[in-house]
């Protein structure tokens, strides 16, 4: 089915998920509904990390573990900030086949629905609201998304960017800024004929494997076959920026990369990969997210909308948030309810948004 609501990026990349989609995944696509997939879900994911680890150190975790693996139903998908929805999708059908679709499953969510996002129109917004009331009159649960960072391109140029931050931070971030002396910027549209490579395709793969199992969240790894897809299409709009560092011999080592796509207004940041000895000495995150901000300055976009990892860190770089809801349908009448009593274990970038929110507030008090 088409979707054409909550769509930050194109529509090429949701079928590039579909045709590809990541490994465990099997993904159904239809002309009657939106596309969902469905794996292997561990209820743990998303716990904050401390509250995570203390769960895997209770006696016995090892045997009844397994438990909390739950056959599940994702309506959306993983490669699109929120979930897609279709205008010409009535909601009573929706709804009805939402309910279908639940009764079959262990676990079923409808992940990442906006809440009052200022990077969708007001009809997009309303819908998923409408969405959100139906389903919970139909038995899902309610539970805080993620914290989506993002940047209005409301600034001058990068010194008046700057200037919003504090001074420590602004004195930290220009010493890293420095590293941009030392390294080659290219940024290369998608279906530029470097990427017919397929040797340098593969390197590029193997950096984002490196981000991949670096990573506290082991969930949707995409495969090799999908960013063959997206970086050999011209028409996706994206933009891959690379990251080089020169040696004397003229030989260059890819520090990173990152591939963004500008998409209706903004410049959407999506996968990352990096070579994480050089990344690190060369600040390689900070320094993307200022270039990625340039970018969309001399673009004249609206937002830089900078995905859902880090908040803490984007914070200090200046990002703003907009959250999401998750709905959830759990069959087992039992674990449903235990999971309405402790579903505040689950929202834990709202929990953190909280305390800063408070800690700010105290210190300008």
């Amino acid at each position: 089915m088409q979707t054409d609501l909550n769509n930050l990026e194109p529509q090429s990349l949701v079928d590039a998920f579909i045709q590809h989609p990541p490994k465990t995944f099997d993904v159904y696509d239809s002309n009657h509904f939106l596309p969902f997939f469905k794996t292997q879900f561990n209820l743990l994911t998303t716990l904050d990390i401390p509250v995570k680890k203390r769960i895997e150190s209770l006696w016995g975790y090892r045997y009844w573990g397994a438990l909390l693996h739950l056959n599940t139903c994702f309506i959306g998908t993983t490669v699109s900030e929120y979930t897609p929805l279709a205008q010409s999708l009535p909601m009573n059908d929706l709804i009805a086949q939402l309910k279908e679709i639940a009764k079959n499953q262990s676990l079923t969510i409808i992940k990442d629905l906006p809440l009052s996002s200022p990077l969708l129109t007001q009809h997009e917004n309303t819908y998923s609201q409408q969405l959100i009331k139906e389903a919970e009159n139909i038995g899902f649960l309610s539970v805080e998304g993620q914290a989506l960072a993002y940047v209005p391109i409301d600034f001058q140029d990068r010194a008046e960017y700057l200037s919003r931050l504090s001074k420590n931070r602004r004195k930290n971030l220009k010493r890293k800024l420095k590293s941009l002396d030392e390294l080659k910027i290219e940024i290369l549209s998608t279906g530029d004929l470097k990427f017919k490579n397929s040797s340098f395709r593969d390197d590029l793969y193997q950096l984002f494997l490196n981000v991949y199992h670096q990573s506290n969240v082991h969930f949707d790894l995409l495969t090799p076959e999908f960013f063959d897809t997206i970086l050999q299409d011209a028409n996706n709009g994206g933009k891959v920026f690379l990251y080089w560092k020169e040696e004397a011999s003229e030989n260059q080592i890819l520090v990173g990369y990152n591939i963004c796509f500008e998409y209706q207004g903004n410049l959407v940041d999506k996968y990352i990969g990096l070579n994480y000895a050089l990344a690190l000495e060369y600040h390689l995150y900070f320094i993307s997210w200022f270039v990625n901000l340039d970018y969309a300055k001399q673009r004249n976009l609206k937002f830089y909308i900078a995905g859902w990892t880090d908040p803490e860190v984007k914070a200090q770089l200046g990002a703003k948030f907009t959250f999401t809801r998750h709905l959830v349908w759990i069959r087992q009448p039992v674990l449903r309810f235990i999971l309405s009593k402790l579903r505040y274990l689950f929202e834990a970038d709202a929990h953190w948004h909280e305390q800063n929110a408070q800690t700010m507030q105290e210190s300008k008090g």
